[in-house]
């Protein structure tokens, strides 16, 4: 649920002499639930003048043309004038120090020269065994751009395939998030154990044009409403499932409970009411932090309220209980016993009594996995972006044994 970060596409101010600042820098930046990683990239033009690119890279985002608008002496002052965000800082021998501002948060940052490069080991690399063909999809005012992956000596034959749809906040087609693609990374497993997949690009974000300013998850869900529909009409698939994560659980909870799905694997996805969600997820990181824990649905509704967000105002308000009661279609359904995002014990028991009448649906809850279901210490989100695991390969190889049943 990447509502929780704070959105670092926008406007900065920085203090740095031109030629001391030219480079590229990275920090990380302790928003006290998680800390991300900026990183600036300073350059002169064909005529001299200064440029700066900022990179989010635990966000996925990349190349952000920033605006210089102040330099004089070790002070410089850059802006990206999209999300009102700013920084001011010194460059003090190999450090640029300052201060990174967003609305009414304020927050130290230091950077050192040089580009800090993490460890993925799960990120797939070439040869692949299997096919990618780029689409894209038509969703009311959207066309989504995607990529499908289909197992070699597939193609003329009939196998199951899955549409991934992601959690909350814009992603791309492969939730990519302090520098792990989990969504890549099961595609590809997926693959080579003869299932085919569909990711794509959220609506208005990377490849994916489309409106996100009035989007409510009942929007995101009639987006993945259209991927289905461009599979079946594809006649090549023996089934067409959907795996989402988190708010994408609630998504193939709706199409599920329309009938839209032949079968549906929730990772993480909440069974309870945004607003409870919420003060579930304050207090178990409080409690991990050593303070109070004493958040209310009613409390975290109405602070939810005062920021006048559509997407919000649906999500606190939304209560699952009837879609997931009138899910009939097989349903696999995981959690980490560390998420404190979506938290184990409270979705997991209020799924198991929903589906009682669903013989098909399998629960399962995984020791010491988080809410991005890797082997973590605290299952907060500050440690996603340290460890080096994507996502267990207990969860992989579980998903891929009971995806290859549906046939």
């Amino acid at each position: 649920m990447k509502r929780l970060f704070l959105s670092f596409l926008a406007a900065i101010s920085l203090s740095a002499n031109a030629q001391n600042v030219l480079g590229t820098w990275t920090g990380k930046l302790d928003t006290g639930v998680m800390r991300l990683t900026i990183v600036f990239h300073f350059n002169k033009d064909a005529d001299g003048k200064l440029t700066c690119l900022m990179d989010s890279p635990d966000q996925g985002a990349l190349g952000i043309n920033a605006d210089i608008k102040h330099q004089e002496g070790d002070s410089i002052a850059i802006a990206i004038p999209t999300d009102g965000i700013t920084f001011s800082g010194t460059v003090r021998g190999d450090h640029l120090a300052g201060t990174f501002r967003q609305g009414f948060a304020s927050l130290p940052l230091t950077l050192a020269h040089g580009e800090t490069k993490v460890n993925r080991p799960q990120t797939p690399q070439a040869p692949f065994p299997y096919t990618t063909e780029e689409v894209k999809i038509t969703a009311g005012d959207a066309t989504l751009a995607g990529t499908l992956t289909t197992p070699k000596g597939k193609t003329g034959a009939r196998c199951p395939v899955v549409v991934f749809v992601s959690g909350s906040g814009p992603q791309n087609r492969d939730s990519e998030l302090f520098g792990h693609k989990p969504f890549l990374v099961i595609a590809d497993y997926l693959a080579r154990n003869g299932i085919a997949s569909l990711r794509y690009d959220d609506r208005g974000f990377a490849a994916s044009t489309g409106s996100r300013a009035d989007a409510t998850t009942a929007t995101y869900a009639v987006d993945a409403e259209a991927v289905i529909t461009h599979l079946r009409a594809r006649k090549q698939f023996s089934k067409v499932g959907v795996i989402g994560h988190s708010e994408g659980g609630l998504i193939a909870f709706m199409l599920a409970a329309k009938g839209k799905a032949d079968f549906i694997t929730t990772l993480a996805g909440p069974a309870l009411r945004g607003d409870s969600i919420l003060a579930l997820q304050t207090n178990a990181m409080s409690k991990i932090l050593g303070a109070p824990a004493t958040a209310t649905a009613k409390e975290r509704n109405a602070m939810a309220k005062q920021a006048r967000d559509k997407w919000m105002d649906f999500f606190v308000d939304y209560d699952p209980a009837a879609d997931i009661r009138a899910v009939k279609c097989p349903a696999l359904i995981l959690n980490g016993e560390k998420d404190t995002q979506v938290t184990c014990r409270e979705n997991l028991g209020t799924i198991a009594e929903l589906t009682k009448k669903n013989k098909k649906t399998t629960i399962k809850a995984y020791s010491g996995l988080n809410h991005l279901f890797q082997h973590a210490k605290t299952g907060l989100p500050a440690e996603y972006g340290d460890i080096e695991e994507t996502i267990s390969e207990d969860v992989l190889k579980d998903m891929a044994e009971w995806i290859g049943n549906m046939k």
